[in-house]
């Protein structure tokens, strides 16, 4: 009896994973999809990321060394981190500024506001210790604009279906490979109607969901006649029956984007805040005009809304974030915020009650990666308002909370339809509110925890339609679908970059 059992244990204990319907590894080990009637499909993440995904993040040498001082360190720091900005870019860097151990009072911002210049601390022993005003802790880039050039081209497909990469324009005489283009889709009240979302309503006033456009910005990687190639997946489809006056495309200049920054290996601590999040407060970290930049190995406290994204191709590496104290109100701040597009968050951990781990922003255009994440508390991964896109939740863990795709209706001033084209791929959450679109897909694959029902925010009912549920339950192989997906783009090697390896992860 006992050999029987412990044999029926080993074989239990060798059988494979089951495998997802929607993305499956071949018998050649690559990645297979299926799609939908209309062609759509779970998008490739793979792009998200420093430089793109895949790439090791620099060991940029240290050139100045600043010491802890009595009082306010602010000046101190940031007039070593200018001296820095001022040398010559030498191989895309300047240098790193290095703080050496020990508690650093800081009153004010610190700006990392020039491209090749990196600010590393010695560790968790280089303290940055908030004071004085409330105020955020380091603000990364600064100011820029996107302009667009030329005459835009019309697009002639009659839909182009999420996860494509490619689409035909009426004439592309004008364009090349490695122009930079906006994908600019109009919000129109025909398609405003159709998400239902023309009947928002809050204490008797409408609420106006989205207008304008929707944009979406990438680079062309070929064109064959007038059929345009571009190097990252679009994370949205496009209906021409709900975008007239249609679809076009305009290629797009870039002024003052900063580059090549990092921030790195040190501790930034607050004091505790309950507060609610329109009251003033501590926050880490904000970025805006920022490409192919990293955030690692950072240890942060108490700090409110403490990082916010914007910008493209960025990491956020092993930061850990903890809450002593929750923030009050039924409005949640958001220790994540991702507004920009091929966000990396990898290995991050917070602690904390009342809080968004991750929202995303309006009209935010993915792809974004949450990959193998540890949140604790009494709290949700919730994209947060307006028509976000193409985001993946990667091998995650939201023990005591949620993570939900979700209509959040009249909730905030009309955030409604929050996001579409969304995965969470092997994740364990307390419970899932999954909601499907009009028109889109949101997935929950391989994933453990509650499957939730509801109607929209301040409605009782009718329960709104269910987004995917694939292998509820149990966990699908491969184990993560970006290290997957990166591994069919790039190779194993790209793995091994961003500390990963093949055994380890399928």
């Amino acid at each position: 009896m006992g050999l029987l059992s412990g044999s029926l244990n080993q074989v239990i204990a060798q059988t494979p994973a089951p495998r997802s319907t929607w993305v499956y590894q071949s018998a050649g080990g690559r990645l297979d999809y299926r799609h939908t009637k209309r062609g759509d499909r779970i998008m490739d993440f793979s792009a998200a990321g420093y430089m793109g995904g895949g790439v090791s993040l620099p060991d940029v040498k240290a050139i100045a060394i600043v010491y802890p001082m009595q009082g306010d360190n602010t000046a101190s720091i940031q007039r070593t981190i200018d001296s820095v900005a001022r040398l010559p870019l030498v191989n895309s860097f300047r240098g790193a500024v290095l703080l050496a151990p020990g508690m650093f009072t800081c009153n004010g911002e610190l700006h990392l506001d020039s491209s090749g210049v990196v600010l590393r601390g010695s560790g968790p022993a280089t303290k940055i210790v908030m004071s004085g005003a409330p105020h955020p802790c380091f603000s990364i880039g600064g100011p820029s604009t996107v302009e667009r050039v030329g005459e835009a081209v019309s697009v002639t497909d009659a839909y182009i279906p999420s996860g494509a990469d490619a689409f035909t324009v009426a004439d592309a005489g004008e364009l090349s490979a490695g122009d930079e283009i906006a994908i600019i889709k109009p919000v129109t009240p025909k398609w405003v109607h159709y998400m239902n979302m023309d009947v928002l309503v809050r204490d008797g006033k409408p609420q106006t969901w989205i207008k304008g456009e929707l944009v979406t910005e990438r680079t062309i990687e070929k064109i064959e006649g007038n059929r345009v190639s571009v190097s990252v997946p679009l994370t949205d489809s496009y209906d021409e029956m709900y975008t007239q006056p249609g679809i076009v495309i305009q290629r797009i200049e870039r002024r003052r984007e900063r580059s090549q920054i990092g921030l790195e290996d040190l501790s930034i601590i607050a004091p505790a805040q309950s507060v609610t999040i329109n009251q003033q407060h501590y926050a880490a970290i904000r970025t805006r005009g920022l490409a192919d930049a990293w955030i690692r190995n950072i240890e942060i406290l108490n700090t409110v809304n403490s990082i916010a994204i914007s910008g493209r191709r960025i990491t956020v590496d092993r930061v850990q974030i903890r809450h002593t104290v929750p923030t009050i109100g039924a409005a949640k701040p958001a220790d994540l915020a991702a507004n920009g597009a091929q966000l990396f968050f990898n290995k991050c951990t917070i602690q904390g009650d009342n809080v968004f781990y991750l929202a995303t922003g309006a009209k935010v255009s993915g792809p974004i990666v949450l990959l193998n994440c540890r949140f604790s508390g009494k709290g949700w991964i919730q994209p947060h308002q307006r028509w976000a896109t193409g985001l993946l939740i990667d091998g995650c863990t939201v023990a005591d909370g949620g993570i939900d795709f979700m209509n959040r209706g009249e909730m905030g001033s009309g955030h409604g339809w929050a996001i579409g084209w969304a995965v969470a791929w092997n994740c364990i959450a307390k419970s899932y509110l999954n909601q499907q679109p009009p028109g889109a897909y949101n997935w929950v694959i391989g994933s453990k925890g509650e499957r939730m029902k509801k109607a929209m925010p301040f409605d009782k009912n009718p329960f709104l339609p269910e987004g995917t549920y694939d292998v509820h339950g149990k966990a699908v192989r491969p184990r993560s679908l970006y290290l997957a997906q990166l591994k069919d783009r790039l190779g194993e090697k790209a793995l091994y970059n961003i500390g990963y390896s093949i055994n380890k992860s399928f």
